[in-house]
């Protein structure tokens, strides 16, 4: 059981904010942290980490790593960290990466079989692709065997194919060695397929805390889909008006009257559902 309490001040998107969070989250967890960019995610990371300073409280299996008076030391607190820049030792091979931080060959190996990068244990980080780098990441932030995993974006910048393949190494990894896990993703379909709880921050405070399914989605009544999007044009042709609609990387159109025209403008965010496979625009506020 992970026990947080904390405060924080905070200059956030919005100005100087309070980072609020108290929450107790079960071993074997692997829970996805969003929101938007400013909200507080990854200062939460490194304060568990003890990459910063806060008030209040942690505790990790009655463990205390944090309170008033103390605040356990980052080499003693059994954590994996993985970051969006990989941060690997170039003058090192994908072995003796994952060797320096613990020099278990038994385990290495093991990883390095599970993520399919075996036959690359003597390759420098420089000879690597995006993807390959991040496994390797990966697999060094598991070679302390941590009561808890810290992922901060890490899959954020490769292509898709690549998202999906590390998703499922990053599943593989959770199970096998049945890690805690914290991730701070803003993909929807990446947070839905890895987490078993989502919690959503908005300005240093949680605002929703749930199933991802729950969370994330948010069709109602005779609604078979709900996407989030922004508009970015209204097109009139003859009679009728298109809006175009960016939703993720696909732009969508929409058939609209003239009135629901009238009443949109370009830029606001909106919400794309259908109710009989007849899709509908709505304004979010």
């Amino acid at each position: 059981m992970i026990s947080i309490n904390i405060n924080k001040a905070l200059h956030g998107s919005a100005g100087v904010m309070n980072l609020q969070v108290n929450l107790d989250i079960k071993k074997g967890d692997f829970v996805a942290l969003s929101g938007l960019s400013g909200s507080g995610k990854t200062t939460l990371l490194r304060i568990l980490a003890g990459l910063e300073t806060a008030d209040g409280i942690i505790k990790i299996d009655n463990e205390l790593w944090l309170d008033e008076k103390f605040s356990l030391a980052i080499q003693k607190r059994q954590i994996g960290f993985v970051f969006q820049d990989y941060a690997l030792f170039d003058n090192m091979s994908v072995e003796q990466n994952l060797l320096y931080v613990n020099k278990d060959k038994t385990l290495c190996n093991k990883l390095l079989e599970l993520t399919e990068l075996k036959e690359l244990a003597k390759r420098m980080p420089k000879s690597l692709s995006g993807g390959q780098k991040q496994r390797v990441s990966l697999c060094r932030a598991m070679m302390n065997r941590p009561k808890l995993l810290l992922l901060d974006e890490p899959l954020s910048a490769l292509d898709p194919y690549m998202r999906t393949k590390l998703q499922n190494e990053i599943l593989t990894l959770h199970k096998e060695f049945q890690t805690t896990t914290i991730m701070v993703s803003h993909d929807p379909s990446e947070i839905y397929r890895l987490s078993n709880r989502v919690i959503v921050l908005e300005q240093g405070k949680v605002i929703n805390d749930g199933l991802a399914k729950d969370v994330l989605l948010k069709t109602s009544g005779s609604q078979k889909f709900s996407f989030e999007g922004e508009l970015i044009d209204i097109v009139k042709t003859d009679v009728i008006y298109i809006a175009i609609i960016s939703i993720a990387s696909q732009l969508v159109e929409v058939v609209l009257c003239e009135d629901e025209a009238k009443e949109l403008k370009i830029g606001q965010k909106v919400r794309v559902g259908t109710k009989a496979f007849a899709p509908t625009i709505s304004q979010e506020f």
